[in-house]
């Protein structure tokens, strides 16, 4: 799935004039996304009950105000879903040692990936010069259930990123 959200963004690039934007013009991608994010979710609730984890991971509070979110520049947005992104794979990786079921584990492997994918596409677009902020610190609250991984992926690629592709979308595309 990276791999064809990184090819799709090379595809759709122009020579010359890079767009990642481009890549978004085609809303089935995001739907594609957000139906394999509740699909990750949904195979993982139907694993064998696991129990809780011996130290709780920090995930990202994704949850946002519309209003607010519209208000932002697109760079604003970029930069908080990228620190949300890498808290979420930073928690995944944290707790991938303490997944022992085979069924979680290979749920917890693809949701890495995917959102190492989301990582590495933004990341590879930016637009204003602003100065890097020092780290990233957002929103966050200690889970126990290995299931609030998958329930914060879902609402991030189901919320903030939608959002944010359409917002690109409307600009980049005719």
């Amino acid at each position: 799935p990276g791999l064809l959200l990184l090819a799709s963004f090379l595809l759709h690039t122009k020579a010359g004039r890079a767009s990642p934007a481009r890549l978004l013009c085609d809303t089935r991608l995001i739907h594609k996304y957000i139906g394999e994010a509740k699909d990750m979710e949904k195979k993982a609730s139907q694993c064998q009950a696991l129990p809780p984890l011996t130290c709780p991971m920090v995930l990202p509070l994704v949850d946002f105000s519309l209003k607010q979110w519209r208000a932002k520049t697109n760079e604003t947005k970029r930069r908080e879903i990228l620190c949300e992104l890498a808290v979420l794979v930073g928690a995944a990786t944290g707790v991938q040692a303490e997944v022992t079921q085979e069924c979680a584990g290979r749920q917890l492997s693809l949701l890495q990936r995917h959102a190492n994918s989301f990582l590495l596409l933004l990341q590879t677009f930016g637009w204003e010069a602003a100065p890097q902020e020092p780290g990233c610190s957002p929103r966050s609250m200690e889970h126990a259930q290995l299931a609030g991984i998958f329930l914060t992926y879902r609402q991030l690629v189901q919320g903030k990123l939608r959002f944010f592709f359409h917002d690109l979308a409307k600009d980049a595309c005719e």
